[in-house]
């Protein structure tokens, strides 16, 4: 049935809506009515003429009602062109039979978005726990634009953190201010026309120093009189970050001290003879207390009895010799025959050494000669500044009578530095009745440490007879590309009857096979496999193999593994585990028990097992308390990217065992990185505190440092279960200039609530330059060319006084062979060429001018000079040079 269209008036199905109008294009406004005859829009009470309007009419199929539809264009020049008391705006009329209806005014403006802001946000330096607040006022724009805020471009989300307010007011509010809060906050406007940033506003959250508790008074620092005693501080409690203020006061407090003098003890009178007794002897004695011995004095030498024949050798007891006497005939007796018996003795040592000699072809007793000189000896790098090869600007020469060691690595190549960081080659030597040990140091033994909260990725691979452990794993690193694990270290040598010492180089382990301690054939040696050991146990050092497998030893092995355990009963558990056939770790025993399969003796830093069963054993570490130690090594390396002017410095804490530290050797070695200061040690406890590591004195006005990279930390189970991994993070600089060639600055490295240490960073930066090049005129030379010439003058001469190049030799350790140098035209020339090639790397000339100044003291002492002899000073010297 058709409704009737009269009984009612029009109704919108659509009215027009607010609109934008973004850029230059035109919106579009709508009106749809049910019943209607006509629509038309009205704009600003005026109506819209006909031609503008677009309609079009359809027959609703639910109501049968007749629909119409009205559309119209507004441009932006309409509505920039309208001036009125209000905004532009639009509104439809329909008509029915019954009469017209209205609908909502729809109001169109131009959108758009100021570029400046209001109120920029501004930066601020707030100390720890404080209240950060940040303003911002976006600019002005239709519709009103919102606002985020942004800190380190990352979007700031109030909902997910309590400690965060963001008001309606566009204000962002931290209510007390945490380390992580440092940053770069920028205020983000935003409407549908644009986004647009505010100046970016830098947060430090700066952390003031504080005082750590005063350490124990010294002992007096003189054994006897009056002394002086010292206790220290650090300003650690917290450490000063991010430019906070350094502690006030005094970090070292003296006072004076009385320590007693050692007495040494005085003999007393003897006393008087006794009866002569019926063995022919009298007695005497004196006791040592003329003065008594006090206070660590030195007891009395000599004896304290003595006792003599009462009657000149003639017994006249019984009319007859009596026993006495002939017990001193039997004695008699009895010591030239125990003199015969040594003489026989010696004899046969004499024999025997000869015999050794003649045949030292037919067998070997060591492969490594120059590890039996050191016995146990940990091959720990030096932890004194002297010496230290790996340093940049190390000026003393290295002690090439300690074994093995490393070079100055000035340019790390693949040719001549290659032998120095990889592991000596496999040494075999045929012998008679002998038999093959190797002895290999795995990169590390997977155990797995039960960590709060993070756990690790550990890789387990299979080795085989014959396969070399190209194992690579992750590690675990902040700010650096990851570390290539290294080759397995080995070292292969054959023992038989006379036993001999097997090292593997730059490890901390050796192996002493003992004389006799086998006579059996060689056998093949073979790497298991590595498994997980579960439970708390921490990794203490290298995990070690030895073999052949199956091998019946006559007497026990001494194997020394180095460790990084501060060794106390009370606070570790360390047990030495052993691979079983399954390859599964099993205890042999605990360090602190008593065994009869093996036996174990804890140094601070190494230790000695003597064991009779070949396989692959590892020396593990349970911490039964806080107060546990496990001690790092950290070293700091730089390096600079080739035609760049950032300078790289990379901070790595590892294990203090020789053979985690040649880990980071041989990484460094890849990227051509320098040791800037000497290795040092710090005490890390099992506190479940982090490590901090954090760069300062920075010069401001030659380097910039990226902001809020300044301190950078390692959690707890990274640097506790690290199990002989590197760890590294690293700190980039950039210089201002190209010209600024020196970097100096201090690396902090602390555990929070725990021990601090500080590497003090001075090197140069120039790029290196591993190529070959000459040098000509005085550029070459240390020793400028007038200084050379006065003191060949001087010292090419003898004269009486013994004042001659001879002399000079002596001065400057350059006195062996001295023939050579008497068959030249001018030794001293030679002498002083000589000096300059072995201090070629030497940044000055003091031991030179130490020289001269030593020759001048004896020149002095003799008699007075002749007038036309040329005299040189030490002062001649240092002037010009560094003039």
């Amino acid at each position: 049935r058709t409704p009737n269209l009269s009984s009612t008036l029009p109704h919108f199905i659509q009215e027009p809506e607010d609109a934008y109008i973004i850029k230059s294009n035109p919106i579009k406004l709508r009106c749809r009515a049910a019943p209607a005859l006509q629509i038309f829009f009205k704009c600003n009470g005026e109506w819209v003429h006909q031609n503008e309007h677009f309609s079009h009419e359809y027959k609703d199929l639910n109501t049968g009602l007749k629909v119409r539809e009205v559309m119209i264009n507004v441009s932006r020049q309409q509505v920039e062109d309208f001036h009125g008391p209000e905004d532009y705006w639009c509104l439809c009329v329909a008509w029915s039979h019954l009469g017209t209806s209205k609908s909502r005014k729809a109001t169109v403006r131009i959108a758009y978005l100021r570029k400046n802001f209001d109120q920029d946000p501004q930066g601020k330096e707030v100390p720890i726990n404080g209240m950060i607040v940040l303003h911002c006022r976006p600019p002005e724009g239709v519709p009103v634009a919102e606002v985020q805020w942004l800190r380190n471009e990352e979007v700031v989300n109030s909902m997910n953190d309590d400690n965060i307010d963001t008001r309606a007011d566009h204000n962002l509010i931290i209510n007390e201010a945490r380390l992580s809060d440092s940053g770069n906050y920028t205020c983000l406007a935003s409407n549908i026309v644009a986004k647009r940033r505010s100046a970016t506003a830098a947060v430090i959250v700066f952390v003031n120093g504080g005082w750590s508790l005063w350490t124990e008074w010294s002992a007096c620092n003189v054994p006897c009189g009056r002394g002086i005693q010292k206790r220290s501080r650090t300003c650690t409690n917290p450490a000063p970050l991010n430019g906070g203020a350094f502690c006030e006061g005094m970090s070292v407090q003296k006072i004076t001290c009385n320590a007693l003098c050692p007495i040494d003890g005085g003999w007393d009178e003897w006393s008087v003879w006794t009866v002569c007794s019926n063995q022919c002897e009298r007695q005497r004695s004196r006791e040592c207390n003329s003065p008594a011995p006090r206070h660590r004095g030195k007891m009395c030498e000599g004896n304290a009895e003595a006792s003599e024949n009462c009657t000149d050798g003639l017994c006249t007891q019984s009319k007859a010799l009596s026993p006495s006497c002939m017990d001193s005939s039997t004695d008699v007796a009895l010591y030239s025959g125990l003199g015969a018996g040594i003489v026989a003795v010696a004899i046969l040592v004499v024999a025997v050494m000869l015999y050794r000699k003649n045949h030292s072809d037919y067998g070997v007793d060591v492969i490594d000669s120059s590890a039996l000189a050191g016995g146990f000896q940990s091959f720990n790098f030096k932890t004194t500044r002297q010496g230290n090869p790996l340093l940049l600007n190390s000026s003393i020469q290295p002690d090439l009578t300690v074994g093995r060691t490393y070079t100055t690595p000035l340019c790390f190549q693949d040719g001549a530095d290659k032998e120095l960081f990889d592991p000596l080659p496999d040494i075999k030597v045929k012998v008679q009745s002998s038999f093959m040990v190797s002895l290999g140091v795995a990169e590390r033994a997977e155990f797995h440490a039960k960590a709060p909260a993070e756990t690790f990725p550990r890789d387990l691979s299979r080795d085989y007879c014959g396969t070399v452990d190209r194992r690579k794993k992750g590690l675990l690193t902040l700010n650096g590309p990851t570390i290539a694990s290294r080759e397995q270290l080995r070292t292969t040598g054959m023992f038989g009857h006379p036993g001999g010492r097997l090292v593997v180089p730059n490890t901390g382990v050796s192996l002493l096979v003992p004389h006799g301690a086998n006579d059996c054939i060689n056998k093949p040696f073979c790497v298991f496999s590595v498994q997980t050991l579960e439970g708390c146990e921490i990794l203490l050092g290298p995990e070690v193999m030895y073999g052949p497998p199956g091998l019946d030893l006559l007497c026990p092995v001494a194997l020394t593994i180095a460790h990084c355990a501060e060794v106390d009963a009370e606070n570790w558990n360390i047990q030495l585990k052993r691979k079983n056939s399954d390859s599964k770790w099993e205890e042999v025993m605990s360090v602190e028990e008593e065994s009869t399969c093996c036996y174990c003796l804890m140094d601070t830093k190494s230790c000695h097992l003597l064991l009779d069963r070949p396989g692959s054993y590892a020396l593990v570490g349970e911490p039964l308390t806080q107060a546990a130690v496990k001690r790092l090594k950290l070293a700091v390396f730089g390096s600079m990217d080739a035609g760049s002017v950032s300078y790289s410095l990379r901070v790595y804490c590892v294990d203090d065992t020789p053979h985690a530290f040649q880990g980071v050797v041989a990484a460094e070695r890849t990227r051509g990185g320098q040791l800037l200061e000497e290795p040092k040690t710090l005490l890390f406890l099992a506190n479940t505190f982090s490590l901090q590591v954090s760069i300062q004195d920075v010069p401001q006005f030659l380097w910039s440092i990226k902001p809020f990279t300044t301190c950078q930390e390692f959690s707890f189970p990274q640097v506790w279960c690290s199990n002989q991994q590197p760890l590294h993070c690293a700190f980039s600089l950039e210089r201002y200039s190209p010209a600024t060639a020196q970097l100096s600055c201090k690396i902090s490295v602390r555990q929070v609530k725990g021990h601090e240490q500080i590497l003090q960073v001075y090197t140069a930066v120039a790029e290196t330059d591993c190529t070959i090049t000459s040098q000509t005129g005085s550029k070459a030379f240390k020793i400028p060319q007038s200084i050379r010439q006065r003191i060949c003058a001087t010292f090419d001469t003898a004269n009486a006084k013994g004042k001659d190049w001879q002399l000079l030799a002596q001065k400057l350790h350059l006195d062996r062979n001295l023939g050579y140098f008497a068959k030249q035209h001018s030794p001293s020339a030679v002498i002083l060429s000589l000096w300059e090639a072995r201090h070629q790397d030497s940044a000055d000339l003091d031991s030179l001018a130490s020289a001269l100044e030593e020759i001048g003291k004896i020149h002095s002492r003799s008699s007075p000079r002749d007038e036309d002899e040329p005299e040189l000073q030490a002062e001649d010297v240092a002037p010009e040079y560094t003039g």
